[in-house]
């Protein structure tokens, strides 16, 4: 085992079918909805199996800065939280949040509830993830931020983007109603969901466009429900959530991440046999547990256990392409993307136009790095189609410096000879020690 801290990793391929028992970390999303939720509670929640990763590190640490008490054992998976019923003892404070989508939009929209000013900044490509959204949504309610810096977007008629850094100068929110657009994140509507029952007067939401990764809206509030606070809702269209409070939980367990476990449930499809994945179950509340539907549809198999589930791809048995849309699951479309050159038909990717604004554009990074495999791969606004591939070649794998593309594209490795991660350490966003629990697929 090479160590991944080098600027390229080789994967070596199999050379016999599957059969491996693997546990992945715990969830991002869970992780991090029940950091910020736990400081809102009255008193001190333990998280534990939390994930341990660059993105909950700057989410627990930004916390800190706020004078919030979190205590972070890592070696326990455990996270304590002591919240203070939704005040901030910072009245002045500078956030960095590296490249943490969530932390971002969820700290903007909790800042609002605290007195005094706040600045939020992050790398240089979180400086590019819009949050333009979320701001005109919390404005709306009542909330002053600013942005810190004004980048003008390449092909719009000077249409200004709003992304961090921004300052927010707070004093309460004082709620109302709001409208918010649900194209480019989901994460908008999640952060002004688990901030509203501080609010001083109920929040109404109305959702204006198609709600993109629907599923993790019903995470936010499944875990706002285990939290103590009801939101009532017509579907996906509005919301509307009364002034409340969450109560404190002793213990809350994370489940395990169903995006992280998405590569493992992948391996048997493309190089036969049978992985199973411990802690995590078909009746998760993360929304990328359905991408075991997909496999099914390609020709695996699916058990179910009592806290595991096992994917099996039998012996002599082919994988078949699929015509899919993955707007609810987009971050297993890098995922489906490496299984496709195995399978015996084409496979169309659609409904992601939302990932072009992820870690990278992961639209066209991901047909770029196929075809630098010599794979076929057709680019569209929302998607790709890919086509089976009989002869790779060898390529080094640039990583965008986003860990969904190395993860993903090591399972290609797995099978062909050939594959060098670039930047291999960018997995440690949300799976530190993937490539050692890739390893034990040996």
């Amino acid at each position: 085992m090479q160590n991944i801290h080098h600027s390229s990793f080789i994967i070596h391929p199999l050379s016999h079918p599957l059969s491996a028992v693997v546990r992945v970390p715990g969830s991002k999303s869970l992780t991090n909805r029940a950091l910020l939720i736990a400081s809102l509670a009255n008193g001190t929640t333990h998280l534990t199996n939390a994930l341990f990763s660059d993105d909950s590190r700057h989410f627990a640490k930004a916390l800190q800065t706020l004078g919030f008490d979190v205590q972070l054992d890592e070696a326990n998976h455990e996270m304590t939280v002591t919240g203070l019923g939704g005040k901030i003892p910072a009245k002045k404070a500078e956030l960095f949040i590296g490249n943490a989508g969530t932390a971002a939009r969820f700290l903007s929209a909790f800042l609002t509830l605290g007195h005094g000013e706040y600045i939020l900044d992050g790398e240089p490509r979180m400086r590019e993830r819009p949050i333009g959204d979320l701001v005109d949504s919390l404005t709306q309610l009542g909330a002053t931020i600013s942005p810190l810096s004004q980048r003008e977007r390449a092909e719009g008629e000077g249409e200004i983007l709003i992304c961090p850094p921004v300052k927010i100068i707070a004093s309460g929110l004082q709620g109302g109603k709001t409208k918010i657009a649900g194209d480019i994140s989901s994460q908008f509507l999640s952060a002004l969901l688990m901030v509203a029952p501080y609010a001083q007067s109920p929040i109404e939401i109305e959702v204006t466009t198609d709600l993109n990764s629907k599923p993790y809206v019903d995470m936010t509030i499944a875990i706002m429900q285990d939290f103590g606070v009801e939101v009532e809702r017509n579907g996906y269209q509005s919301f509307r959530i009364l002034h409340s409070a969450f109560r404190t939980l002793h213990s809350y367990p994370i489940e395990s991440d169903a995006s992280a476990a998405s590569y493992f449930f992948a391996a048997p499809a493309i190089c036969g046999g049978t992985v199973r994945v411990e802690n995590i179950s078909r009746k998760s509340v993360q929304g990328d547990i359905a991408f075991l539907n997909v496999l099914t549809q390609m020709g695996c198999v699916v058990e179910e256990g009592d806290n595991s589930i096992t994917v099996h791809r039998p012996q002599g048995s082919s994988i078949v392409g699929l015509d899919i849309d993955m707007r609810d699951i987009p971050d297993t479309a890098q995922t489906l993307a490496a299984i496709a050159p195995f399978a015996d038909s084409p496979t169309r990717i659609r409904g992601i136009a939302s990932a072009r604004v992820k870690e990278t554009d992961r639209v066209s990074a991901t047909c770029a790095e196929l075809k630098r495999l010599g794979v076929q791969v057709d680019e569209h606004e929302d998607g790709m189609t890919i086509y089976p591939c009989q002869t790779f070649t060898p390529a080094n794998i640039q990583t965008y410096n986003d860990h969904r593309m190395a993860m993903a594209f090591s399972l290609i490795g797995l099978r062909f000879d050939g594959v060098t991660i670039e930047n291999p350490s960018c997995v440690s966003k949300t799976f530190p020690n993937f490539f050692e629990v890739l390893d034990t697929l040996r």
